[in-house]
């Protein structure tokens, strides 16, 4: 059987959406950005038919709680690929809407909505801690059985 299609695993903190004639991915790297750490933000333009465009023109307007945080100005890119450098300094979803300019037939703007969501360094914490949990029962338990194993052994 002939393989049509095949995608790679999709980042935890990426998306699409197909608005208009185009459709447009977003993904973050690292896959969960940490706040006040600088992150890589990539930008992907296709058309209908999967094919990356030559060329267009995008904006970003960034929202966090409701309340607009940054704007990066509208430019021109060659080629289907974007990539950002940038860096969220707080916690939580921000949702980007994403502007593609000129893509109308009127010449208009269509906007693409998605969501990047943010860790707080904090959250290693509470992973560390759930994982030394887990080792301190371990030890406590192996601690407890060896030894009656190891009697059990020696009395047969």
């Amino acid at each position: 059987m002939p393989l049509i299609e095949a995608s790679a695993h999709s980042l935890f903190n990426s998306a699409e959406s197909t608005i208009g004639d185009y459709r447009v991915q977003i993904a973050t790297l690292p896959e969960i950005p940490e706040t006040g750490e600088p992150m890589q933000i990539l930008f992907r333009v296709n058309d209908l038919d999967l094919n990356e465009v030559d060329r267009f023109t995008m904006g970003i307007r960034i929202f966090y709680m409701d309340e607009q945080i940054d704007t990066i100005p509208p430019r021109s890119h060659q080629g289907g690929h974007w990539e950002l450098d940038y860096v969220l300094e707080n916690s939580g979803i921000h949702i980007f809407r994403v502007d593609l300019h000129d893509a109308k037939d009127d010449g208009g703007i269509i906007t693409y909505t998605f969501n990047i969501s943010t860790q707080n360094p904090f959250g290693y914490f509470f992973i560390f801690s759930i994982a030394a949990g887990t080792i301190g029962l371990s030890v406590i338990i192996a601690y407890i059985y060896i030894p009656k194993l190891i009697r059990a052994r020696t009395k047969s």
